[in-house]
């Protein structure tokens, strides 16, 4: 970060892996405007996060995360489940035509509680995502600023 904020004036902002105080201070302290965070809204009670997508998540360790097309055609970073172990290895670079293609299968499969067939968007710290209200979340990781 210090390297980048050496070259440029431009509003910085960091996001992955911000899973604590520290590390946000330590961002912050090292040029960082502003600090992004997504995997650790998951399990708040306003993200509306699907039950199965909640269950996957606090359900315990599912192993590393995995950059895929299986669900939608283009690369994101999701938890392990059954069809993104299926289908990851030949998942085509086709958006949004995969997108538009699995969609009928990851809603029926939310409808029934499925957590094997439901995109299970995430970053390499989902194991250590809290169900804290989002106000309340915000407020801890900013406690070291």
């Amino acid at each position: 970060m210090t390297d980048v904020r050496a070259r440029t004036t431009l509003p910085l902002i960091a996001a992955g892996g911000l899973d604590g105080a520290g590390r946000v201070a330590e961002v912050l302290g090292a040029g960082a405007d502003a600090v992004v965070v997504g995997t650790a809204l998951l399990l708040a009670p306003e993200a509306g996060t699907s039950a199965p997508y909640r269950a996957a998540l606090a359900g315990g360790d599912r192993g590393p995360t995995v950059v895929t097309r299986a669900f939608s055609g283009r690369p994101a970073r999701a938890v392990r489940n059954a069809f993104l172990d299926t289908h990851h290895e030949h998942a085509p670079s086709g958006y949004p035509a995969v997108h538009h293609l699995t969609a009928p299968m990851r809603r029926a499969a939310a409808a029934a509680g499925d957590p094997e067939h439901v995109n299970l968007w995430a970053g390499r710290g989902y194991r250590s995502v809290l169900g804290l209200p989002a106000g309340v979340l915000l407020e801890a990781l900013a406690g070291g600023v």
